[in-house]
């Protein structure tokens, strides 16, 4: 039987070098491109068939920014699989990033001028809008939108004979002083990015706790700096023409410059092939590449503790009940 893996934001970037690399790795597989574009993921379709005509592609529109969409993505996967091997949570935003021109030139001429660049710590601020669930756009597409996912899918990843992996896409800029128990939306913060970054980090300490027992598993994973069209849009192409030695020079004193979506897919890929059972839940796995541009996996203990996952957990489950007793609410009335 083919293995079945769902993929998250699978039109560019790490999500389509992921379908491709997978494919290299084991074209027996049955990839279910979960994308919000059905034009651009039928040319994803098209294109891994070309080069792997024995690979099996399916295609469920979903945008994780809105929950009808989610809870129809979910009635029809229940539809067609019995189970799913491997679910990577990709997909994510980051809105309209605007440069701290102060911060950055401050870095510059300081001792964290590398950890600067690897992590964009402090770099970057967003402006987050509303979605039409109510929702932050940033916490609902990163984090609330595949909570939701997973919680409608459980019938298919809880099989205590065969686990199933959830590998989420996180950062090395999920930073724990930009997530706030007050304000897990970070409707009043400007780094909505990191905060549902650090939030996804601690939902996987939880789900682990929560399922492990039933057969599910869940890691996160950073792709490390990329080159691609959220990052290139964030500065002027000059700009990048003239910082991109320093960015090169930079790989030979930090292994978080990947720069490439195939790169970054490093540690996706290796935990495709581990024991889900071996896999230590309190750790970040990360991809990294040599100066010289070789691949490696490291990891790296992430900056929480399980009480302080728990805690978000339930803030989550209360939030979903609250929605799904106002989506009742409206079908009532309707």
């Amino acid at each position: 039987m083919r293995k079945v893996v769902l993929i998250t934001g699978v039109s560019s970037g790490v999500g389509l070098a992921l379908c491709r690399r997978l494919l290299e790795e084991d074209d027996a597989l049955h990839l279910c491109l979960a994308c919000r574009n059905m034009s651009k993921a039928e040319a994803v379709r098209t294109s891994l068939l070309a080069s792997h005509p024995a690979a099996e592609v399916s295609i469920v529109q979903v945008d994780v920014s809105s929950l009808p969409s989610v809870f129809q993505a979910t009635k029809e996967l229940k539809q067609r699989f019995q189970r799913l091997d491997y679910v990577y949570l990709n997909a994510g935003i980051m809105p309209n990033p605007q440069l701290n021109i102060k911060a950055l030139f401050r870095g510059l001429f300081s001792r964290k001028v590398i950890h600067m660049f690897s992590t964009a710590e402090g770099l970057l601020t967003q402006n987050d809008k509303i979605t039409p669930d109510g929702l932050q756009e940033v916490f609902e597409t990163n984090v609330f939108g595949h909570f939701i996912l997973i919680q409608e899918l459980e019938s298919l990843l809880c099989h205590s004979e065969s686990p199933s992996q959830l590998i989420w896409t996180s950062s090395r800029n999920a930073k724990k002083s930009n997530f706030s128990f007050e304000d897990v939306q970070h409707s009043k913060g400007q780094e909505p990015y990191s905060s549902s970054k650090y939030a996804i980090d601690l939902l996987s300490v939880a789900l682990n706790r929560h399922f492990n027992h039933q057969g599910l598993y869940s890691s996160v994973v950073c792709p490390g700096t990329m080159l691609t069209n959220l990052t290139y849009g964030i500065l002027p192409p000059f700009v990048w023409m003239l910082i991109m030695p320093i960015i090169w020079l930079l790989r030979f004193f930090a292994n978080a410059f990947t720069l490439t979506p195939h790169n970054g897919t490093e540690a996706l890929v290796w935990l495709f092939h581990q024991k889900p059972e071996s896999l230590n839940p309190l750790v970040k796995y990360l991809s990294a590449t040599t100066g010289f541009g070789s691949n490696y996996v490291t990891s790296k203990k992430m900056d929480l503790d399980e009480d302080a996952a728990e805690k978000f957990y339930q803030k989550l489950l209360k939030l979903e009940k609250e929605i799904r007793v106002t989506i009742q609410k409206t079908n009532n009335q309707n």
